[in-house]
């Protein structure tokens, strides 16, 4: 059938498969360099086939002719080339066999020859089904690796964009801080400006009043003294005549006292400007409190919502977070931001009247993802279901206080190896467990409900 097909293909003056054929008014075809052979050669332009003459010395190009023979000529060139590698290339045989040894295809002479003396062989369709299955078996650990690469680029995807909201929030966060501490120190210098302006005010008036009594008594006074200097320069009948009269309205006027300058009148620097600073610090921390430890929101699971102060977290819709190596995957736990591994520490938790809760410490290295054991590394009380129950890597137990839980004190001793438990509300002692964990041990909290576990300022 190809022969056949070539042969349709080929031109009429070269035999061969045509080469940019063209075509002439009497519809045949031919190459175009054997066509102007021809022409040359005969020195007339007429049809080598059926000798029509041809009125252009142009003929125009048979397109579809010439993409019908470019596409046959690539067929074929790649059909050669596949005959040709399934035949030996030494003694030119088809390649049957496949030599285990060699781990190459060998014809049926190749395998008598001393060279593969010894040697294993499959078929060559065995071998192929056989590297077939392994090629596939590789293809899929493959695509299982992309698989995971594209999971784990997606979780770097969303780290990324996550990276860029904590940035956003956190800086929020700081400037809402800082706008109440801004506020507060405006007040403050408000508040200080006022009554040192109220001081200048009120000194200033005293003054003001002294001053203004004393320039009433020197005009008095200067009044006298002028009529005292015109009755000293009268005539000596006329002094005599008004002495008496001079002398008792002098008299009558007591003298006053000294004038004395006021104590007190200045303004007390020293209130308004001594440990300014210091004064201002105190007063602000009237306004601010600290807590022990902080919630650390890259360890918690993505169903927990944590405060913009992050001191206190309940249970709310999961959120689509990164899957970064700190947070946990279930249990609803999260971490405080510091763990501890040496000196004593102690921190206060409301749990009020959450159904479903535990606080207490765990080890750096519990595991965070999949389902586990909560139990193995924590150390922690806790109340599920109307009972109040001890964590521990040993079996857990139930204790019964007096009264339900509100306020959880957890009191952290490294060196003693004590995680002490007591009731804040009425420094009650609860439960001590005792641990060997050489570790860093954190702060870890749990809340199965709606109602929020808060951590509590120091006192």
């Amino acid at each position: 059938m190809a022969s056949g097909l070539e042969e349709e293909l080929s031109c009429p003056v070269c035999q061969d498969v045509f080469r940019e054929p063209v075509f002439l008014p009497c519809s045949h075809s031919f190459c175009k360099n054997c066509l102007k052979r021809w022409w040359r050669k005969k020195k007339m332009r007429e049809c080598p086939v059926c000798k029509a003459a041809s009125g252009s010395e142009h003929p125009q190009c048979n397109l579809v002719l010439k993409n019908t023979c470019e596409a046959f000529l690539r067929e074929r060139d790649r059909k050669s080339a596949t005959e040709s590698e399934d035949l030996c290339s030494l003694h030119s045989e088809k390649l049957k066999l496949f030599c285990l040894d060699h781990q190459q295809p060998v014809c049926l002479i190749c395998r008598d020859s001393e060279s593969h003396k010894n040697h294993r062989f499959r078929p060559i369709n065995e071998a192929v089904q056989d590297y077939r299955e392994e090629l596939q078996r590789s293809l899929w650990l493959l695509q299982e690796k992309r698989n995971l690469f594209n999971q784990v680029k997606g979780n770097f995807d969303l780290t990324a964009e996550h990276i860029g909201v904590q940035a956003k929030h956190t800086e929020t966060e700081i400037r809402k801080q800082f706008k109440k501490l801004h506020q507060f120190l405006q007040e403050e210098e408000e508040a200080r400006i006022s009554a040192l302006r109220e001081e200048e005010e009120q000194k200033s008036q005293v003054i003001k009043e002294k001053s203004e009594a004393l320039s009433r008594e020197i005009a008095a006074l200067s009044d006298m003294i002028r009529a005292t200097e015109e009755a000293l320069r009268a005539a000596e009948v006329s002094f005599l005549q008004n002495y008496q009269t001079r002398m008792e309205r002098i008299q009558h006027r007591p003298l006053l006292e000294d004038p004395q300058l006021v104590s007190g009148a200045l303004i007390d620097m020293a209130k308004h400007l001594g440990n300014l600073t210091f004064n201002i610090w105190s007063k602000m921390k009237e306004m601010v409190s600290h807590t022990p430890v902080i919630l650390d929101p890259n360890t918690a699971e993505a169903g927990l919502i944590l405060s913009e102060d992050l001191m206190s977290v309940r249970r709310g819709q999961r959120q689509t977070l990164p899957e970064n190596p700190e947070r946990f995957e279930y249990h609803g736990m999260v971490l405080a931001s510091e763990g501890f591994d040496s000196g004593t520490h102690s921190w206060a938790v409301a749990v009020g009247e959450s159904t479903a809760w535990f606080v207490g410490v765990a080890a750096e290295t519990l595991r965070r993802k999949g389902r586990t054991d909560v139990k193995s590394g924590m150390w922690a009380v806790a109340f599920s279901k109307g009972k109040h129950i001890i964590i521990s890597p040993q079996d857990p137990s139930t204790f019964h206080p007096e009264r339900k839980l509100q306020v959880i004190s957890v009191h952290l001793d490294c060196e003693r190896g004590r995680v002490s438990f007591f009731d804040a509300e009425t420094n009650t002692h609860i439960h001590n467990l005792t641990h060997t964990c050489t570790e860093r041990l954190f702060p870890v909290f749990y809340t199965g409900g709606e109602l929020p576990l808060r951590i509590l300022p120091e006192v």
